[in-house]
């Protein structure tokens, strides 16, 4: 039994996995009396339960062999199946780095693994001395961190991440959500140093994928083969797998739309800068920016009020809004309402 194998739950190493019609049968051509489908319509058919033409677009795209390849009902649901794989229950714990996404929490507790909450330092960055202690806990099964993290929109560097994983025994799973907006600090050169590392990604963002909900992860086969074995048989619909390589077939289009995410960010910048009582933009290598201001939740309502929603982060951080990066038509749409509460600040206190 190798490394990998004895972290993983004894309970899914023995699991016997669902084996589906389209699983035992591969062809295209057939007359399919197999799977109890309706022989009427034109979505009546399961989809392929591994998505090879998927994996296939994003291993041609990303130069990924797809046998590394995950593809989850967005990437919520591999946070969700790393868990189920690799923590049991009321025994075992995770460790995030706070502030973070919220979901870590979320599925921690649905799986009723205890979570530590290790804070970030001043700069929003990984305190090696405050994490060391932890990973020495042999109930820390699983590490989870956000890079570009949300919200403060900053990257781990890779010596830190390659400190930590040389420290820590465990799973570390990092969530590349945002990695399309800075390539540069993906993680993805450290997969063969390291076996129990999982990238996990999304076409949410960049690709503008939100409502197909297409996740993916990159890891070892054996990895990938441990989340084929818990996943539900036919976990992402035909449609969402079309949408997704209709779009990878279309790069041109992404990588234009990004370019202009990041000219909008900058122009944010400048335009936010502009604002008295706008303490601090913190950078950012995302699509959002964190923005701390004087009486963060007063100015929410007022964008509220002009039905412009932007997030109030000020119980994780104080006075902080996140402000996701709109179109330019929409940025000057925030930008006026911040003008305007501007000078309507101004005038109360006059």
């Amino acid at each position: 039994m190798g490394e990998l194998d004895q972290l993983v739950r004894k309970t899914i190493r023995d699991l016997k996995p669902y084996s589906s019609a389209r699983e035992e049968f591969s062809g295209a051509e057939a007359v399919f009396l197999d799977a109890n489908e309706n022989p009427f319509g034109t979505l009546n058919r399961y989809p392929d339960p591994f998505q090879k033409e998927l994996k296939g677009a994003f291993s041609e795209r990303y130069q990924i062999d797809s046998s590394k390849l995950f593809i989850g009902n967005g990437s919520d649901e591999i946070i969700d199946l790393v868990f189920r794989v690799f923590c049991e229950g009321k025994q075992d714990k995770a460790l995030c780095f706070s502030p973070t996404y919220g979901m870590y929490e979320v599925v921690a507790a649905i799986h009723q693994v205890a979570l530590i909450q290790c804070p970030l330092d001043a700069d929003f960055e990984i305190d090696l001395d405050t994490l060391q202690p932890h990973l020495q806990d042999s109930d820390l099964k699983l590490l989870l961190l956000c890079s570009p993290n949300n919200p403060t929109g900053n990257c781990i560097s890779e010596s830190l991440l390659r400190s930590i994983l040389d420290d820590f025994k465990g799973i570390v799973l990092v969530d590349e959500a945002y990695i399309d907006f800075a390539p540069e600090c993906s993680m993805l050169g450290l997969l063969d140093d390291y076996e129990r590392l999982i990238l996990c990604r999304t076409m949410s963002k960049a690709w503008g994928l939100a409502s197909a909900r297409i996740g993916w992860a990159i890891a070892d086969e054996r990895m990938i083969a441990y989340l084929n074995k818990v996943k539900p048989p036919y976990n992402i619909s035909l449609l969402n797998q079309e949408a997704a390589i209709l779009a990878l077939k279309h790069g041109d289009v992404f990588e234009e739309n990004r370019k202009a995410i990041l000219q909008e960010r900058e122009a944010l910048v400048k335009a936010l800068s502009t604002l008295p009582y706008v303490k601090k933009i913190y950078p950012s290598q995302a699509n959002f920016l964190l923005v701390e201001m004087e009486d963060a939740a007063a100015v929410y309502q007022h964008l509220v009020s002009k039905k412009i929603i932007v997030r109030n982060r000020s119980q994780q951080i104080a006075n902080c809004l996140r402000i996701s990066i709109g179109t330019q038509a929409e940025n000057e749409v925030l930008i006026a309402a911040l003008k305007e509460w501007n000078n309507e600040k101004s005038t109360f206190y006059r």
